[in-house]
C-alpha cells in the first residue's frame, strides 16, 4: 500500500504543476496532519485536505498603469481566495518582481492555518502583483494602486475579503488602495488592514509582526525554565518584521547581533541598541538604503553578497526575510555554533532540511504559521475596532497580542506534545490551525 502523504501529494503535483513553494507547504502540512486524519476518520471521508488545499476562487486580472514618462506599463494582479469556512478571507498583498501563482498559494494556504490559530474569525487568503514599488515614484505607486484596486474591489469586502499588506506593500501603498475602494463603492468600512491612524488603523499593527515572532520565543524558552534575557540573537532581514523583532528583543533584554538585506549582511558584536535600530528604521524606512551603509558608520562587520547571517554564533534565530532562507547546511552551522532556538518571522523560511535537522536535534523550532501570526492576529484586531468604531490604547492592542500568541503556543503545546515531553511545534501547530478549519467546514457540509 502506498504512503498516504506520497499519493496525496502527487496529486497535488499533478493538479498544480510547477508550483514548487505550494507543493512544499502542502508536504509540510499533509506530513503533519495525515497521521492525525488516519486516526480521525471523520476528516478523511469529506475529504477535508484535499479542499483546504484547492482554493475557493482564484482571481487573475491584467493592471495597466502609466508611468511618469507618459509609457504603458502593464502587470498582473492576483487575488487567492482560499478558504472562508471560519472567516472572511484574510491575508496580505504583495507587491514584488517574484509573485506569481505558486509564491501566492502557497502564502494563502499557509495563512488558513496561521489564521485559525490566532482564534479569531479570519479565513485564509493571499494576492498581490508582479509589481515592484522600488524605484517608482510616489505618483507610479499611486497610479499603479488605483488601477489594481478598480478590478480587486469587486471581490472584496468588509465580510467577504480583507486584504492587508506584506512585501513591498506598506502604509503608502494601503493608503491609495483604500482611497481608490472607498471612491468606486461610495462607502468607508474596514476593507484593508494596516490603515493610518487616522483613517481607522490600529495601534501596533506595524510592530506585530515582529513582536510576536519575540513573545513565541519567550513562550518557547519559558518551557525550560529560561527566557530571553542575556541571549544573543542574530536577526535576518532589515523589513519591518526584522526591525521590530529587534526592538522587542531588545526589550526583552536579548543582544541582537545581526540584520541584512539582499546585498549582505552586518555583524556587530557589540550588539544592535536603541540607538542604532532608529538609524537602520530611518535608513530603510524614509531614504530607503542598504544596510551596508550602518556598518560604514558603526565600523562594524559587513559581509557582501551572502544575504543571511546563520554562520554567526547565537542561541537565538530570528528568520525575518523571506522563503526558504536557512537550509539544511545552515541549519546544521546554527545547532553547531550554540543555536538551540528558532522563531520564524517570515513565511517558511526554513527548507524541508532545515526543518529535519531542527526536529532531529530537540531544539525549540517555532514554525512560522504560529511564531509570526502576531502580524494577522492584530489585523484581526483592527477589524474588530473598525466594527465597533472604536480605537483602542497601545497597551491594550499589545496585551491583547501579547495573550493571542499565548494562546497560539499553547495550542502548539496541546497538539505537539511527544511522548519524551518534547514540544513539537510543527505538528503542533499544523494540527491546531487544521482542525478548527476542519470542524467548521464538517458543520456547512459540502460546500
Amino acid at each position: 500500500m502506498s504512503n498516504p502523504v506520497d499519493a496525496f501529494m502527487a496529486k497535488i503535483i499533478v493538479k498544480n504543476p510547477g508550483e514548487v513553494e505550494f507543493h512544499q507547504a502542502v508536504k509540510e502540512v499533509a506530513e503533519s496532519i495525515m497521521p492525525f486524519i488516519q486516526e480521525n476518520p471523520k476528516y478523511l471521508y469529506p475529504k477535508i485536505l484535499e479542499r483546504i488545499a484547492e482554493p475557493e476562487r482564484i482571481i487573475i486580472f491584467r493592471v495597466p498603469w502609466m508611468d511618469d514618462k507618459g509609457e504603458i506599463q502593464i502587470n498582473r494582479g492576483y487575488r487567492i481566495e482560499m478558504n472562508s469556512a471560519i472567516g472572511p478571507y484574510k491575508g496580505g498583498l504583495r507587491f514584488h518582481p517574484t509573485v506569481n501563482l505558486g509564491i501566492l498559494k502557497f502564502l494563502a494556504f499557509e495563512q488558513v492555518f496561521k489564521n485559525s490559530l490566532t482564534t479569531l474569525p479570519m479565513g485564509g487568503g493571499k494576492g498581490g502583483s508582479d509589481f515592484d514599488p522600488k524605484g517608482k515614484t510616489d505618483n507610479e505607486v499611486m497610479r499603479f494602486c488605483q488601477s489594481f484596486m478598480n478590478e480587486l474591489f469587486r471581490h472584496i469586502g468588509a465580510n467577504t475579503d480583507v486584504p492587508a499588506g506584506d512585501i513591498g506593500v506598506g502604509s503608502r501603498e494601503i493608503g491609495y488602495m483604500f482611497g481608490q475602494y472607498k471612491k468606486l463603492k461610495n462607502e468607508f468600512t474596514g476593507v484593508l488592514t494596516g490603515k493610518g491612524l487616522e483613517w481607522g488603523g490600529s495601534l501596533i499593527r506595524p510592530e506585530a509582526t515582529g513582536y510576536g515572532q519575540v513573545y513565541f520565543a519567550e513562550e518557547m524558552l519559558n518551557t525550560r525554565g529560561d527566557s530571553l534575557k542575556d541571549k544573543i540573537c542574530t536577526v535576518s532581514g532589515s523589513g519591518n518584521v526584522a526591525q521590530f523583532a529587534t526592538e522587542k528583543a531588545i526589550q526583552m533584554g536579548a543582544k541582537v547581533v545581526t540584520l541584512s538585506d539582499s546585498s549582505g549582511y552586518i555583524y556587530d558584536a557589540d550588539g544592535i541598541d536603541e540607538e542604532k535600530l532608529a538609524f537602520v528604521m530611518n535608513l530603510k524606512n524614509v531614504k530607503r538604503g542598504r544596510i551596508k551603509e550602518y556598518a560604514d558608520k558603526y565600523r562594524c562587520k559587513y559581509v557582501e553578497g551572502k544575504s543571511t547571517p546563520w554562520d554567526v554564533p547565537c542561541q537565538v534565530a530570528l528568520p525575518a526575510a523571506t522563503q526558504n532562507e536557512i537550509n539544511g547546511a545552515d541549519a546544521e552551522t546554527l545547532i553547531k555554533n550554540g543555536c538551540f532556538v528558532v522563531s520564524e518571522g517570515s513565511n517558511m523560511p526554513s527548507t524541508p532540511d532545515a526543518i529535519e535537522v531542527f526536529l532531529k536535534h530537540r531544539i525549540l523550532y517555532g514554525p512560522g504559521k504560529a511564531a509570526n501570526a502576531g502580524g494577522v492576529a492584530t489585523s484581526g484586531l483592527e477589524m474588530s475596532q473598525n466594527s465597533m468604531r472604536l480605537p483602542w490604547t497601545r497597551q491594550e492592542v499589545d496585551n491583547r497580542l501579547h495573550q493571542i500568541m499565548k494562546d497560539i503556543h499553547a495550542t502548539c503545546v496541546k497538539f505537539g506534545k511527544e511522548k519524551d515531553n518534547y514540544i513539537n511545534y510543527v505538528n503542533g501547530a499544523n494540527i491546531g490551525g487544521f482542525v478548527k478549519v476542519a470542524e467548521a467546514m464538517l458543520a456547512q457540509g459540502l460546500v
